[in-house]
């Protein structure tokens, strides 16, 4: 099949891009405050309101950084939903969220995309307390299915005609929730239309046209009618009416052997269609409204539509920070020292050059988690498992049940999913699978659906876990291999970019488990840091003379110097990037709680709520945790007179 054709207005370049940013105007979407305006439009100038939209979001984007390459592609989708469909009476229920801007500038957001993922402003994804066009909040995938579906029950429950609409994407199918999802509507033949949002396949041009055919004339009512009237009169001869379904299956799969599948699972499929096609999709989209039970629309679009750079690298291009669309993204910087997540990469090609038994899982986070060199140079110990994070926890204790030494490549927040499978599946057994838990902590501009801000509260009652937080980039390095050597599950936690830029050393030795390190001598005061807050816990203890000490573990504690701190101090304060709730903070409550000492404690984490978006030095500060504002804290409870670091 041949690609997609690019529109023929971008990418931007020189004179045409001075002239966009130089007081340009949208006569078109300046006119649309909702989708109310939208649908007073003759369908004849849609083409003309996508060329607008897709030239502001780029504008948009290039200010505020975020997704980009996602929602170039989902320009003629997202008009001609909201153009046929009754929003937000008719629910529209997306995935993920990665492909919703052009959503948010047509729902009467479009004067504050410039706000987009920062603090106080809009947010990167649908949220229900945002808009009422945001039927439900999103972040993480494979959702859409399920929320829809429940709506269409709650609707059929009250008697409402409202139509609800799941849109989801090609790489989100892959999960088993979905799937789920999909065998419960079949089964009840809800009134549910799934739009498939294909952005990894290509239409040639015959195929897609006729493809875009058939699927107008498959979506009528008229062939609809003749279908199940035909099966109505065939229901008395049942030899005829098998013969008609199988007929009727063996000419769509002709034309798209993807749907038998929908079909299979209680779906009419129709389909694949071109989703730039703005006039077929909206004539598909007409006549499916129209339409009872549950359906499918497979529609194919293009990541990056509209911008060469991002259409030939859809995967860099997938979320980026500001730049100049005349230029494209630069290359990133590599001075300062490596990330987190590069540290990561590195050790696990250095251990898997060293251990032939080493492999590498991921769920499809190659890019994000850092195993790009490692697929590249170890291809046949390298899975990824797509977006299935339950799999690759159980996919890792199989591999571990018959002598291999797996390594789970994980976010934080994107472990959550898999929590059954690490306690049942690994932990239970007491397996030695290996979980390197990148974006631990506040992330920033993602907001609340990938902050990884409670997995030391999850992680740390499960039995047979080690749970370790470095506090720089070698104690990472040396954790990863600490954990590695041992012969039961390991988890070690660190947080998005750049640590305090202690250089990873070459030589790997493993730490002794559940043994803190105590960084510095003080008075009165000791401070017991995990992971990322040790930093912050040595700029704060300069201004107080206080004790500080790398707490390293979580589980198991180092107990004894816990029980000595307490018995040199006045009293102690823990510190860590995750809840207090059921935190580090809390496991060292309860250690000294058992033993009856009685020096005072208090606990410094994220607060009992939901932290939003906004750039990650302002969040730690918002949220207490940057050294001014546990200084301030401090004070306040009696620790010193300054309120300030020095700088």
């Amino acid at each position: 099949m041949t690609a997609l054709t690019s529109s023929p207005i971008l990418p931007l370049t020189g004179t045409n891009f001075a002239a966009m940013t130089t007081g340009t105007v949208f006569p078109l979407l300046e006119q649309i405050d909702t989708p109310l305006d939208l649908r007073k439009l003759p369908e004849s100038r849609l083409p003309a309101l996508a060329c607008e939209l897709r030239e502001f979001l780029i504008q948009a984007v290039a200010k505020t950084g975020g997704h980009f390459a996602a929602n170039l592609g989902t320009v003629e989708l997202t008009i001609a939903l909201h153009y046929i469909f009754n929003t937000p009476e008719d629910r529209l229920v997306w995935d993920v969220g990665h492909q919703t801007y052009p959503h948010k500038i047509l729902t009467g957001r479009r004067t504050r995309m410039e706000t987009l993922r920062r603090k106080n402003g809009i947010a990167g994804f649908p949220k229900r307390s945002e808009s009422a066009y945001d039927t439900f909040g999103v972040g993480h995938s494979s959702t859409s299915l399920s929320a829809a579906l429940g709506m269409v029950i709650a609707a059929e429950r009250v008697g409402s005609e409202r139509k609800v609409v799941a849109v989801i994407g090609d790489g989100a199918m892959t999960a088993g929730m979905a799937f789920e999802a999909l065998n419960h509507a079949g089964h009840l033949k809800s009134d549910l239309l799934v739009v498939l949002n294909d952005n990894d396949m290509s239409i040639s041009p015959n195929v897609g046209a006729l493809s875009a055919h058939l699927t107008t004339l498959l979506s009528s009512r008229f062939f609809s009618s003749m279908r199940e009237g035909g099966k109505k009169v065939l229901s008395h001869v049942p030899p005829m009416l098998e013969v008609a379904r199988r007929a009727e299956e063996h000419v769509k799969g002709m034309f798209a052997p993807v749907g038998t599948l929908f079909e299979e699972l209680g779906f009419n499929y129709f389909g694949p269609v071109d989703g730039h096609d703005l006039p077929t999709l909206v004539q598909a989209l007409r006549n499916l409204r129209m339409l009872d039970g549950p359906r499918l629309l497979h529609v194919v679009t293009r990541k990056g539509k509209g911008y060469k750079l991002a259409e030939d690298e859809p995967v860099g291009y997938h979320g980026v920070s500001a730049f100049d669309p005349a230029c494209g993204l630069k290359p990133a910087k590599s001075g300062g020292g490596p990330t987190y997540t590069q540290v990561f990469g590195d050790w696990l090609c250095d251990m898997a050059e060293q251990d032939e038994r080493l492999i590498g899982i991921t769920p499809a986070m190659r890019e994000g988690s850092g195993l790009v060199e490692f697929s590249e140079r170890f291809p046949d110990r390298y899975f990824d498992v797509a977006i299935a994070e339950q799999h690759a926890v159980t996919l890792a204790a199989g591999l571990a049940c018959d002598g291999l030494k797996p390594v789970v490549a994980i976010y934080s927040t994107f472990l959550q999913r898999a929590y059954d499978q690490l306690i049942h599946d690994v932990a239970i057994q007491n397996l030695p699978v290996l979980f390197a838990i990148d974006r631990a902590g506040v992330v920033g501009p993602d907001g609340s659906t990938h902050a990884g801000n409670f997995d030391y509260s999850f992680l740390r009652c499960i039995p047979n876990l080690v749970v370790m937080a470095p506090a720089d980039e070698n104690e990472c390095r040396q954790m990863l291999y600490t954990g590695f050597q041992l012969n039961q599950p390991a988890a070690v936690r660190y947080p998005r970019g750049k640590g305090c830029g202690a250089t990873p050393q070459r030589e790997m030795r493993a730490l002794p488990v559940g043994k803190a390190e105590i960084r510095r001598r003080g008075d009165h005061l000791a401070l017991l840091a995990f992971g990322s807050m040790v930093d912050v816990a040595e700029a704060v203890a300069r201004c107080l003379n206080a004790t500080v000490v790398n707490m390293r573990f979580v589980k198991p504690l180092d107990e004894a110097t816990l029980v000595q701190m307490a018995a040199e101090h006045d009293c102690l304060v823990t510190l860590e990037e995750n809840v207090v709730a059921g935190g580090a903070g809390g496991a060292v409550n309860e250690c000294l709680a058992a033993r009856g000492i009685q020096t005072p404690v208090r606990n410094i984490g994220l607060p009992d709520h939901f932290v939003e978006q906004g750039e990650r030095g302002e969040l730690l500060a918002e949220c207490g945790l940057d050294a001014d504002t546990v200084l301030q804290q401090l004070a306040e409870w009696g620790f010193g007179g300054s309120t300030a670091v020095p700088r």
